[in-house]
């Protein structure tokens, strides 16, 4: 048996493209880039663009993996920010202030969980 490719067969996905897209025309090219190519990012830009490059040649489930795991590198630091809004959503906001998944959404957002936005 040949494993020359993984067996999950896929056209490039036009998701990957759409979101360097938006992200370029939400922040501009210029910031896109300085974000990409700081130092700090380094680590989460290789495995983003090395997985959207694996999903391009053909690799697509290994591909989004590393990719996934790029994105969560790069914008882990917004995570918190994130779980601050929803937790002011109507809904949400109260399945994250259940006792078992407030305990979880306090240790990944941090002790800001039980703070407000900054704005």
């Amino acid at each position: 048996m040949k494993l020359s490719r993984c067996s999950l067969h896929s056209k490039p996905q036009p998701l990957q493209i759409l979101f360097l897209t938006g992200v370029t025309l939400t922040i501009g090219p210029k910031p896109t880039l300085k974000f990409f190519i700081r130092p700090r990012n380094h680590k989460g830009t290789v495995f983003f663009l090395g997985g959207l490059s694996l999903v391009f040649f053909g690799w697509p489930f290994v591909g989004m993996l590393i990719e996934g795991y790029g994105f969560f590198i790069l914008f882990s630091a917004f995570f918190p920010t994130v779980l601050l809004f929803l937790k002011r959503t109507p809904v949400i906001g109260t399945i994250l202030q259940m006792p078992g998944i407030k305990h979880a959404v306090t240790t990944i957002a941090g002790k800001g969980f039980e703070q407000t936005l900054p704005v």
